[in-house]
Protein backbone atom coordinates (compact mmCIF):
# COMPACT_ATOMS: atom_id res chain seq x y z
CA UNK A 1 0.00 0.00 0.00
CA UNK A 2 1.33 3.42 -0.94
CA UNK A 3 1.66 6.06 1.78
CA UNK A 4 -0.81 8.91 1.28
CA UNK A 5 0.24 11.20 4.15
CA UNK A 6 2.75 10.86 6.96
CA UNK A 7 4.31 12.54 9.96
CA UNK A 8 8.10 12.32 9.82
CA UNK A 9 10.01 12.78 13.09
CA UNK A 10 7.26 15.19 14.12
CA UNK A 11 7.50 17.14 17.35
CA UNK A 12 4.65 19.33 18.59
CA UNK A 13 4.83 21.68 21.54
CA UNK A 14 2.16 23.46 23.54
CA UNK A 15 4.18 26.15 25.24
CA UNK A 16 6.85 24.45 27.37
CA UNK A 17 5.26 21.00 27.02
CA UNK A 18 6.11 18.69 24.15
CA UNK A 19 3.08 16.58 23.14
CA UNK A 20 4.72 14.58 20.32
CA UNK A 21 8.32 13.40 20.60
CA UNK A 22 9.69 12.83 17.10
CA UNK A 23 6.80 10.65 15.90
CA UNK A 24 6.78 8.76 12.58
CA UNK A 25 3.23 7.95 11.46
CA UNK A 26 2.63 6.71 7.90
CA UNK A 27 -0.96 6.64 6.65
CA UNK A 28 -1.39 4.34 3.64
CA UNK A 29 -4.03 4.64 0.97
CA UNK A 30 -6.56 1.83 1.05
CA UNK A 31 -6.51 1.28 4.82
CA UNK A 32 -8.06 2.66 7.98
CA UNK A 33 -5.43 3.89 10.43
CA UNK A 34 -6.45 4.05 14.10
CA UNK A 35 -4.43 6.08 16.61
CA UNK A 36 -5.13 4.74 20.08
CA UNK A 37 -4.09 5.78 23.56
CA UNK A 38 -5.26 7.33 26.77
CA UNK A 39 -6.06 11.01 27.14
CA UNK A 40 -2.80 12.90 26.86
CA UNK A 41 -1.13 10.20 24.77
CA UNK A 42 -0.79 12.46 21.73
CA UNK A 43 -3.38 10.90 19.41
CA UNK A 44 -5.47 14.09 19.05
CA UNK A 45 -2.32 16.16 18.62
CA UNK A 46 -1.22 13.84 15.81
CA UNK A 47 -4.54 14.40 14.00
CA UNK A 48 -4.16 18.15 14.43
CA UNK A 49 -0.63 18.00 13.03
CA UNK A 50 -1.86 16.09 9.98
CA UNK A 51 -4.64 18.67 9.51
CA UNK A 52 -2.38 21.71 9.93
CA UNK A 53 -4.24 22.93 13.01
CA UNK A 54 -1.03 22.85 15.06
CA UNK A 55 2.42 23.34 13.48
CA UNK A 56 5.24 20.90 14.26
CA UNK A 57 8.13 22.44 16.15
CA UNK A 58 10.37 19.96 14.30
CA UNK A 59 9.93 17.27 11.67
CA UNK A 60 7.70 17.25 8.60
CA UNK A 61 4.24 16.47 7.27
CA UNK A 62 4.53 14.76 3.88
CA UNK A 63 1.48 14.35 1.65
CA UNK A 64 1.80 12.30 -1.54
CA UNK A 65 5.54 12.86 -1.47
CA UNK A 66 5.33 16.63 -0.99
CA UNK A 67 6.34 18.51 2.14
CA UNK A 68 3.20 20.34 3.30
CA UNK A 69 4.48 21.26 6.77
CA UNK A 70 4.08 24.98 6.13
CA UNK A 71 0.64 24.72 4.53
CA UNK A 72 -2.18 25.95 6.78
CA UNK A 73 -5.32 24.00 7.61
CA UNK A 74 -7.45 25.85 5.04
CA UNK A 75 -5.00 25.13 2.23
CA UNK A 76 -4.87 21.44 3.16
CA UNK A 77 -8.67 21.36 3.19
CA UNK A 78 -8.74 22.85 -0.31
CA UNK A 79 -6.34 20.12 -1.44
CA UNK A 80 -8.61 17.35 -0.18
CA UNK A 81 -8.19 16.88 3.57
CA UNK A 82 -11.23 16.68 5.87
CA UNK A 83 -10.73 17.02 9.64
CA UNK A 84 -13.59 16.26 12.02
CA UNK A 85 -12.51 17.25 15.57
CA UNK A 86 -14.03 15.76 18.69
CA UNK A 87 -15.57 19.12 19.65
CA UNK A 88 -16.85 22.08 17.68
CA UNK A 89 -17.35 19.99 14.54
CA UNK A 90 -20.78 21.43 13.71
CA UNK A 91 -22.10 24.98 13.40
CA UNK A 92 -24.40 25.18 16.39
CA UNK A 93 -26.36 28.25 15.28
CA UNK A 94 -27.12 26.78 11.85
CA UNK A 95 -29.79 24.21 11.08
CA UNK A 96 -28.98 20.61 10.25
CA UNK A 97 -29.86 21.35 6.62
CA UNK A 98 -27.51 24.34 6.54
CA UNK A 99 -24.70 22.27 8.06
CA UNK A 100 -25.17 19.58 5.43
CA UNK A 101 -25.33 22.12 2.61
CA UNK A 102 -22.01 23.60 3.72
CA UNK A 103 -20.42 20.15 3.82
CA UNK A 104 -21.82 19.15 0.43
CA UNK A 105 -20.58 22.35 -1.26
CA UNK A 106 -23.40 22.53 -3.76
CA UNK A 107 -23.77 18.79 -4.21
CA UNK A 108 -26.66 16.61 -3.13
CA UNK A 109 -26.47 15.83 0.59
CA UNK A 110 -28.95 12.93 0.41
CA UNK A 111 -26.14 10.35 0.96
CA UNK A 112 -25.70 11.69 4.49
CA UNK A 113 -29.40 11.21 5.21
CA UNK A 114 -29.26 7.71 3.74
CA UNK A 115 -26.35 6.95 6.08
CA UNK A 116 -28.05 8.57 9.07
CA UNK A 117 -31.86 8.55 8.58
CA UNK A 118 -32.09 9.72 12.19
CA UNK A 119 -31.21 13.20 10.88
CA UNK A 120 -34.20 13.47 8.52
CA UNK A 121 -36.73 14.65 11.14
CA UNK A 122 -34.13 17.09 12.51
CA UNK A 123 -33.37 19.04 9.34
CA UNK A 124 -34.95 22.28 10.55
CA UNK A 125 -33.43 22.08 14.03
CA UNK A 126 -30.41 24.15 14.99
CA UNK A 127 -27.40 21.86 15.36
CA UNK A 128 -26.61 23.23 18.82
CA UNK A 129 -29.91 21.86 20.15
CA UNK A 130 -29.19 18.26 19.11
CA UNK A 131 -28.08 15.55 21.50
CA UNK A 132 -24.41 14.58 21.63
CA UNK A 133 -24.95 11.50 19.47
CA UNK A 134 -27.02 13.44 16.93
CA UNK A 135 -24.35 16.12 16.67
CA UNK A 136 -21.76 13.41 16.11
CA UNK A 137 -23.80 11.91 13.26
CA UNK A 138 -23.99 15.36 11.70
CA UNK A 139 -20.25 15.86 12.20
CA UNK A 140 -19.33 12.53 10.59
CA UNK A 141 -21.59 13.48 7.68
CA UNK A 142 -18.97 16.10 6.84
CA UNK A 143 -16.53 13.28 6.10
CA UNK A 144 -19.10 11.30 4.12
CA UNK A 145 -19.95 14.29 1.91
CA UNK A 146 -16.48 15.78 1.56
CA UNK A 147 -15.05 13.60 -1.23
CA UNK A 148 -11.69 14.11 0.50
CA UNK A 149 -8.56 12.07 -0.14
CA UNK A 150 -7.62 12.19 3.56
CA UNK A 151 -10.28 11.95 6.29
CA UNK A 152 -9.33 12.54 9.94
CA UNK A 153 -11.95 11.92 12.63
CA UNK A 154 -11.42 12.28 16.37
CA UNK A 155 -13.64 9.82 18.30
CA UNK A 156 -16.28 9.43 15.57
CA UNK A 157 -18.80 7.43 17.63
CA UNK A 158 -18.78 9.56 20.78
CA UNK A 159 -22.32 9.66 22.25
CA UNK A 160 -23.76 7.24 19.70
CA UNK A 161 -25.75 4.10 20.48
CA UNK A 162 -23.88 0.81 19.81
CA UNK A 163 -25.91 0.17 16.66
CA UNK A 164 -25.26 3.63 15.21
CA UNK A 165 -21.59 3.42 16.21
CA UNK A 166 -21.24 0.11 14.36
CA UNK A 167 -22.84 1.66 11.28
CA UNK A 168 -20.51 4.65 11.54
CA UNK A 169 -17.37 2.52 11.51
CA UNK A 170 -18.68 0.58 8.50
CA UNK A 171 -19.30 3.85 6.66
CA UNK A 172 -15.84 5.19 7.44
CA UNK A 173 -14.22 1.89 6.47
CA UNK A 174 -15.97 2.06 3.09
CA UNK A 175 -14.76 5.57 2.21
CA UNK A 176 -12.55 5.87 -0.84
CA UNK A 177 -9.93 7.78 1.11
CA UNK A 178 -7.04 7.44 3.52
CA UNK A 179 -8.91 7.37 6.83
CA UNK A 180 -7.36 8.16 10.23
CA UNK A 181 -9.34 7.78 13.44
CA UNK A 182 -8.35 8.71 17.00
CA UNK A 183 -9.77 6.41 19.68
CA UNK A 184 -8.90 5.34 23.20
CA UNK A 185 -8.91 1.74 21.97
CA UNK A 186 -9.67 -0.09 18.74
CA UNK A 187 -13.47 -0.20 18.33
CA UNK A 188 -15.01 -3.67 18.11
CA UNK A 189 -16.53 -2.67 14.78
CA UNK A 190 -13.02 -2.40 13.30
CA UNK A 191 -11.30 -5.38 14.89
CA UNK A 192 -12.46 -7.90 12.32
CA UNK A 193 -14.74 -8.28 9.34
CA UNK A 194 -14.57 -7.67 5.61
CA UNK A 195 -13.22 -4.55 4.03
CA UNK A 196 -9.98 -2.66 3.96
CA UNK A 197 -7.27 -3.49 6.51
CA UNK A 198 -7.20 -1.65 9.83
CA UNK A 199 -3.76 -0.51 11.01
CA UNK A 200 -3.20 0.52 14.61
CA UNK A 201 -0.63 2.81 16.22
CA UNK A 202 -0.77 2.97 20.01
CA UNK A 203 0.60 6.21 21.42
CA UNK A 204 1.92 6.65 24.95
CA UNK A 205 3.16 9.97 26.26
CA UNK A 206 3.72 11.37 22.80
CA UNK A 207 5.55 8.39 21.30
CA UNK A 208 4.49 5.33 19.31
CA UNK A 209 4.50 2.31 21.63
CA UNK A 210 3.08 -0.29 19.24
CA UNK A 211 2.18 -0.61 15.56
CA UNK A 212 0.32 -3.49 13.95
CA UNK A 213 -2.97 -4.65 12.47
CA UNK A 214 -6.23 -4.68 14.41
CA UNK A 215 -6.31 -8.46 15.11
CA UNK A 216 -2.90 -8.14 16.77
CA UNK A 217 -4.25 -5.56 19.20
CA UNK A 218 -7.08 -7.93 20.12
CA UNK A 219 -4.49 -10.59 20.93
CA UNK A 220 -2.49 -8.13 23.05
CA UNK A 221 -5.49 -7.19 25.15
CA UNK A 222 -7.03 -10.67 25.47
CA UNK A 223 -6.80 -12.33 28.90
CA UNK A 224 -4.30 -15.10 29.04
Amino acid sequence: MSVEIALRAARVRYGPLEALHGVDLPVPWGAVTVLTGRNGSGRTTALRAFAGVVPPSAGRVVWRGNDVTRLGAHERARRGLCFVPDRGAVYGTLTVTENLELSARGRDFTPALDAYPELRPLLTRRAGTLSGGEQRMLAVSRALLSGARVVLVDEPAQGMSPAVASRTYALLRALDAAVVLAEQRVPHGLRRGPGRPVLVHELRRGAVAFSGEAPETAARTAPG
